[in-house]
């Protein structure tokens, strides 16, 4: 990597690299060793590791920063923090698709700006700053360019259907849906549960669950999704 490239990615991420091959090799795609024999490995690696890394000090994070959250929202959380989308967001925000070595082909076919390329360049170099600096290093990445992003996600993916189809709808000016239970059948140990909900007194979607609180939420998710369908027109 060239002495300019290699202090740019440095200046922008605060990290300092001690072995400045791992960073160049963070940014060599696979496409870029067909043009240049003395290049002998991909960032291909380094991502396999950088995805690891980054599963763990996300997970981490919300495990010790959201102790009354289920294992159902602090997975939805994490897919927000660490999806593809999300890192090639990271990755624009810094810039690292300037810094790729990429084939010809790969950059006349737009590889700079591709999302996954990008997402992949951003698990590559976390698994690069790891080798470097060790966790502490990885984590000071993390918590700078992926958990910020937690106020923005947080709300979203914290909240279950029922509370957020009440926001939607109070929105609009209208009163709080009501649910009614509308039937419950079979035997004790394997109910059927079946719950109505209504916006502004008017029948709106029905959920199915083994609770009642379980059909409510059904009924709320689909309700959501109507809501915004035909708000959305």
């Amino acid at each position: 990597m060239d002495d300019a490239r290699e202090k740019i990615i440095e200046e922008k991420t605060g990290i300092v690299f001690q072995d400045k091959a791992l960073l160049h090799r963070a940014f060599v795609h696979r496409s870029f060793l067909n043009e240049r024999k003395d290049e002998k490995e991909s960032n291909e690696r380094l991502e396999f590791l950088g995805d690891a890394v980054l599963e763990f000090l996300v997970s981490n994070h919300i495990y010790l920063h959201f102790p009354g959250q289920d294992e159902g929202h602090l997975t939805a959380l994490r897919s927000k923090l660490v999806n593809t989308t999300s890192l090639a967001q990271t990755a624009r925000n810094l810039n690292l698709g300037e810094s790729l070595y990429l084939s010809r082909g790969e950059e006349q076919g737009g590889g700079r700006t591709n999302t996954s390329l990008l997402a992949n360049t951003v698990e590559a170099l976390l698994g690069a700053i790891f080798l470097d600096q060790g966790v502490d290093g990885a984590g000071e990445f993390v918590d700078k360019f992926i958990l910020t992003k937690i106020p923005e996600t947080v709300r979203e993916s914290l909240k279950d259907p029922k509370s957020m189809l009440q926001e939607f709808v109070q929105a609009q000016g209208l009163p709080a849906p009501i649910y009614k239970l509308v039937s419950q059948i079979g035997p004790d140990h394997a109910k059927e549960f079946t719950v109505e909900v209504l916006i502004d007194k008017k029948p709106y979607a029905q959920g199915k669950g083994s609770s009642k609180k379980i059909a409510t939420q059904d009924a709320a998710a689909l309700a959501l999704q109507q809501w915004k369908a035909n708000n959305s027109q």
